[in-house]
């Protein structure tokens, strides 16, 4: 598979029922309550330049603070790192410490840490939240600069507990939360590839290679086969190209003898120049992000096939480049579907929903009864709800409620958008099915966009995630690093594999 980023690998996390010696630093998670009282590092010289920073309000425990302190020898550790958790300790502060304090290790060039788990507060919630925050941490884009200096790296990580008995009983949770790291940034690679270097054929590849790797089963069909079974959106969006589409579909059975299957259509579109609805230069090279949707289900997959939830999955995965050329699909053409309908192209920047509605309907030939999309499909998401939110919109709200829950307890912010009447109004088109966009992008785009899906998938239960704002920042915000997030790889895993992550 993609040669991963992290710079901690599985199996670096230890229980200890005392100090450990040999580390470089010891993380400290502390509440602003916990702030305030005389003694919390065990050093008096050390507590008294934690109050002094508090004092100053450089450092009042508002999570997402960090302070490192060094020990002059007064600790065997060459630094405390102090991390804030806000009022109240919660797995989304605890793990938001442990990825400021990954990051700040890694600027300080330490290569182990000590972790303390915070008292009062579930072992098992800590030690997930800690470990997914630290590898989360370690995170970085890969350069390719020719003379790029060996990078710092965290080789390891040990976390303290209250009693030797509790190292066998989170032994589970550690290796559940490095399973879901590694998936988060696992799919942070693949969207940062640049657009050379992932082609539609080339994340076919990558997933043959996932699914050799878990045991799944993979198909991948070429423009050619793509052709012969009717999938006109898929050929009419790759047409532009000189890199031709990929249909990539991806089968997890991990409970065989049921019927009920779980349909994910993940958006591939490894590079969109906007087609002849050509978009601004300006920041178009964020457009290597566009496949985002294809990465977060990859990632997701990466995480089922270490923790082998109970579900039966199929991953559909329509792959292509939207550019301009000769050949290229046009404003004011007629799109046959795969399912048999029509669609009247308005805007040729609308071509991830096109693709979409291909692989719902392939997902549903291909015996998916439910189904939940993901995609970086508009810029109007970003109107409402900036870069902080992801979008969803549904034909069920029963179906989305456990997937929300999910979310909350991934630390990802997940908001419904409505789903009225007026709404699929606007996408009746004179000429065909249905128009690939409403009369106005202006006004309620995001939902149109997704309910443009939402037909083709009919009466089946669905789902649709807009991760048009959140799949990649042009800063960093919060734990989320600059670049590709990962974003719904975490949710993802929380829904399909429920109480493994708990």
């Amino acid at each position: 598979m993609f040669e991963k980023n992290t710079a901690i690998t599985t199996g670096v996390f230890t229980s200890f029922t005392h100090n450990e010696q040999g580390a470089d630093a010891i993380v400290v998670c502390l509440s602003e309550a916990e702030l305030r009282e005389d003694s919390v590092l065990d050093e008096p010289q050390l507590d008294q330049a934690l109050q002094r920073l508090r004092a100053k309000g450089i450092f009042t425990g508002a999570s997402g603070e960090l302070e490192a302190l060094p020990t002059y020898g007064l600790l065997p550790y060459a630094y405390v790192l102090v991390a804030g958790l806000g009022p109240a300790t919660s797995r989304d502060t605890l793990r938001a410490a442990a990825v400021h304090a990954a990051r700040e290790a890694l600027a300080l060039k330490l290569e182990s840490l000590v972790l303390k788990l915070p008292s009062g507060f579930d072992s098992r919630s800590a030690v997930t939240a800690l470990t997914e925050g630290l590898l989360l941490g370690t995170y970085r884009i890969a350069v390719y600069r020719k003379n790029e200096p060996a990078r710092a790296e965290l080789r390891r990580a040990v976390l303290l507990t209250e009693a030797a008995a509790d190292a066998a009983l989170l032994a589970s949770a550690i290796a559940a939360a490095e399973a879901v790291a590694e998936g988060t940034n696992y799919a942070r690679d693949l969207t940062n590839l640049p657009a050379n270097k992932l082609l539609p054929a080339t994340l076919a590849e990558e997933a043959m290679k996932l699914a050799q790797h878990y045991g799944f089963g993979c198909e991948v069909l070429d423009e050619h086969e793509i052709a012969a079974r009717g999938m006109g959106g898929l050929i009419a969006v790759g047409a532009g190209s000189a890199n031709p589409p990929r249909m990539i579909t991806l089968q997890y059975k991990g409970d065989p003898d049921s019927a009920d299957v779980l349909g994910l259509v993940g958006k591939g579109v490894t590079f969109d120049t906007g087609g002849i609805s050509m978009k601004s230069p300006d920041g178009m090279e964020e457009m290597i992000s566009d496949m985002g949707g294809a990465a977060t289900l990859l990632g997701a997959l990466h995480i089922a096939g270490q923790l082998k939830p109970k579900i039966n999955l199929v991953v559909v995965i329509p792959s292509a480049e939207n550019m301009t050329s000769g050949s290229a699909y046009r404003p004011g053409d007629i799109v046959k579907m795969l399912s048999g309908h029509s669609v009247e192209v308005l805007n040729t920047d609308a071509e991830g929903r096109i693709i979409l509605a291909e692989g719902i309907t392939y997902a549903k030939k291909l015996g998916a009864n439910r189904l939940i999309d993901v995609a970086t499909l508009t810029g109007a998401i970003l109107i409402s709800f900036a870069d902080v939110a992801t979008g969803a919109v549904t034909n069920d709200d029963e179906f989305l409620k456990p997937l929300l829950q999910a979310a909350g307890e991934a630390g990802e912010k997940l908001w419904q958008l409505p789903n009225y009447p007026e709404y699929r109004e606007m996408l009746k088109s004179d000429v065909a099915d249905i128009k690939n966009q409403a009369s106005s992008d202006r006004w309620a785009g995001a939902i149109t966009g997704g309910l443009f899906i939402g037909y083709f998938a009919e009466e089946t239960p669905w789902i649709h995630l807009d991760t048009g704002g959140t799949a990649w920042l042009w800063s960093g915000k919060g734990i989320e690093p600059k670049g590709a997030t990962g974003v719904m790889v975490r949710t993802l895993a929380a829904y399909l594999c429920g109480d493994q992550l708990r």
